[in-house]
């Protein structure tokens, strides 16, 4: 049966922006209030990281807000609680975790509170798909997507194995290194995409490194989501108060979303 996360992307009439918050940054309130402004703004799926303290996927922008967050004290919970709060509002949300996040917090407990707040999938970027199962196992008794990354510099038949354990959607990272806005995507990235797409009849989202909306919308001329996480985080840094953040979001979400909606027919 096809889960809600995929149902998601299949009942889309558009490549789905995904933008990232990082969990209870600035602060909690103020990050529910950003993931409010994605929604309203025309996000079809938002994720929300949970703040750790040795991010091995994370640039600069995003390690920085998240030692933010975690400096204010602010626990795996909390960001639990925002998604379901934004769920509650209407959000779809998947969430973006450490694997020791989960396994510290309790793998049961911690997919029965996904599950109880309405968050659809989680990411695990330090999950190889070769440790995968039990989690998934645990995951998908609760109708919650354990979500798979896919690297550009993997073998095809690397890709055959995430793609034949994948569910929900596959992340598709678009260069190799850390999270990051780039001036400029890798040239081989449609061709990237197109490789697991030979694999597997899953949606395939993209991120790592897009962040300007032409970005956006070359991405989304051959992926069925497009993940913008550094670009944003960096405006909420950038900003002198809450009201200019929730501005600048707002603005680049929209336009985003409208190029992707106008960029595929």
């Amino acid at each position: 049966m096809m889960s809600a996360l995929t149902q998601l992307f299949r009942d889309a009439q558009a490549p789905l922006l995904m933008p990232y918050a990082v969990g209870g940054y600035p602060d909690p309130e103020a990050c529910l209030d950003i993931v409010g402004t994605y929604a309203r703004s025309g996000a079809g799926l938002i994720e929300i990281g949970i703040p750790f303290s040795d991010p091995l996927a994370d640039g600069p922008v995003i390690q920085a807000a998240s030692q933010v967050a975690l400096r204010k004290g602010v626990r795996p919970i909390d960001v639990l609680e925002i998604a379901g709060r934004a769920a509650a509002d209407g959000a779809s949300v998947v969430l973006l975790s450490y694997l020791n996040t989960i396994l510290a917090f309790g793998q049961d407990r911690f997919f029965d509170v996904c599950q109880d707040r309405g968050v659809l999938g989680v990411v695990v970027p330090d999950l190889p798909v070769e440790e995968a199962a039990e989690l998934q196992d645990v995951a998908r008794a609760r109708e919650v997507d354990v979500v798979l990354l896919a690297a550009p510099t993997s073998t095809d038949a690397r890709l055959a194995r995430i793609a034949a354990a994948a569910s929900g959607f596959i992340y598709c990272v678009s260069t190799t290194g850390v999270t990051g806005a780039r001036a400029e995507l890798r040239s081989d990235l449609s061709e990237f995409v197109s490789r697991i797409r030979r694999q597997t009849d899953l949606p395939l989202a993209v991120g790592f490194g897009v962040s300007t909306i032409a970005q956006v919308v070359e991405v989304g001329s051959f992926a069925d989501g497009v993940i913008v996480g550094s670009a944003l985080v960096d405006m909420v840094a950038r900003s002198d108060a809450q009201d200019e953040a929730l501005d600048k979001v707002a603005t680049y979400v929209s336009e985003a979303a409208a190029a992707l909606k106008g960029g595929r027919t």
